[in-house]
Formats: structure tokens, sequence, C-alpha cells
């Protein structure tokens, strides 16, 4: 599933091909509004929060989209929606068409209703808001469940909004925590979810995850994605395994000197 990174960039490009502009062709492949048409109105802005996408259209209407595992969302040319089973939703003006490719959740709403949708949700990571209040309202929600592992609860959307697998890998890398140690044994939580921010916020207008500080092919991470290989920092083998979070299984990635099991 997309980290909160790509999302907020994926906002950041659908807001630049079509705010401030008509809309002169909509196309909702997804059967609940197959007869929805929004041309003729203009867009107001996109914005994100967490993994969700809100595109505001004018007369108070939102099209919410979530990516899920594989969606994607490409900026076009202006010209005829491409041929592809995997198009679910084609917002088009004069001067550029954004087409959603197997997006999760394609779905109108009012406006002043997109609290239902995202109202659940913890502080977004890369929230325009965010700040020392966020941050301890994101390690608040943390602690109500003390005896959750910490690898499942930085999963948790409702907890604070925009970590994926990636991410909670490298960031428990970076603290010293194995995944499995109960919340309450983290030794400085509000220290991990300024880490989270702070990693996030880095990437945020970069193309891909760099963790390490080298941006070299196969250099990015810590230990997301190298299990079996030697730890970049004590050169034992990194573990993989599996762990429950919240929507079933996830692989999981640490070095077991490094994070040291509480």
């Amino acid at each position: 599933m997309p980290e909160g990174d790509v999302v907020w960039k994926a906002a950041r490009r659908l807001h630049e091909a079509l705010a401030g502009r008509t809309l002169t062709r909509t196309d909702f492949r997804v059967p609940r509004y197959a007869t929805a048409d929004l041309a003729g109105r203009g867009v107001v802005d996109t914005v994100s929060y967490g993994k969700h996408l809100l595109t505001r259209v004018e007369g108070g209407v939102t099209v919410h989209t979530h990516l899920r595992m594989d969606g994607r969302w490409s900026v076009q040319r202006p010209g005829p929606a491409p041929r592809d089973h995997r198009v679910r939703l084609v917002l088009a003006n004069a001067g550029a068409q954004a087409v959603g490719y197997s997006l999760g959740v394609v779905e109108l709403l009012p406006t002043d209703r997109e609290d239902g949708v995202v109202g659940h949700l913890g502080p977004d990571l890369l929230g325009d808001g965010w700040g020392a209040d966020t941050a301890a309202e994101a390690v608040r929600r943390l602690a109500e469940q003390p005896d959750r592992a910490i690898g499942e609860a930085l999963l948790d959307q409702t907890r604070l909004a925009g970590i994926g697998n990636i991410y909670k890998a490298e960031i428990l890398f970076l603290r010293g925590t194995d995944p499995w140690t109960a919340v309450r044994d983290v030794p400085d939580l509000p220290g991990m979810v300024d880490l989270a921010h702070r990693l996030m916020f880095a990437n945020r207008a970069r193309t891909g995850h760099v963790t390490t500080g080298d941006v070299r092919p196969g250099r990015r991470w810590w230990a997301y994605g190298r299990g079996g290989k030697p730890c970049r920092r004590c050169g034992t083998r990194i573990r993989q395994g599996e762990q429950a979070s919240g929507v079933g299984e996830r692989v999981v990635y640490w070095c077991p000197r490094c994070q040291p099991r509480r």
C-alpha cells in the first residue's frame, strides 16, 4: 500500500493539473457512479489526508479516492481516455486529464461531509497543521492501547495517518525497537512520532523513500526489503516475518541485534 508521502505527491500533481480549471469531461467507471457527470464545474482543490485523496469541485461536491494496494493517478495530456480495464476514473479539462488506475475507493460525497471518511483518522503526518499539539495527539492515541505491538500500532491509521510498511520498518530500526515491543514498553514514544514526521516530510517531494541518506539504488533503506541480508549497521542478518496489521498479516523486517526484544 502506498505510503503517505506518495499520496501527498499524488494530491499535489492533481491539484496542479485540475485546480482553478473547469472540468470538460468526467468518466466514472464504477457502477455506483456510472452516470455521474461533473463536466462544467470548476475544481477547487485536491488535498490528501493520510492515504486518502479529496478533490473538491464547485457545488459542494468532493471526489474521494483511495489508492489501496495497487492504485495510482496519472496526469496526462488531453485526449481520449485510455482503453484500459484498470481505469476507474477520468477527470479532464482543456489542458490535462487525470486518470485513476486500480483505485480502491471512488465515491462522491458532499464536501461538508468529508469528516465521514477521514474524521476517524489520527493526525496526518503531512498535514499543514502538524505541530506540537497534533504530535501529542498522535502519542496519546498510540498510548491508548498499551498492550498492542508497536509494529501493528504504527500501521493503524486511526492512531496517526500516513505510515505504511516501509516507514514502519525504517522507523523501528532507527529507534532500535523490536516490532513486537508493547507500546507501553517503547522508551520514547514522542521521539518515535517525531521521527515518523521528519522522515516522511523529508521525502514528500522526492521520488522514492530514502531513510539512510544514500540515494543510490539498493542503499536507500536500513531494513525494509532486506530479509536475509546483512544489517548495514552491525552485519547481523536482517530477519523477515509476518505481523498483524489490523487488515491482515503484513511482512515485517528487523535486525535482532540492533532491535533487541524487550
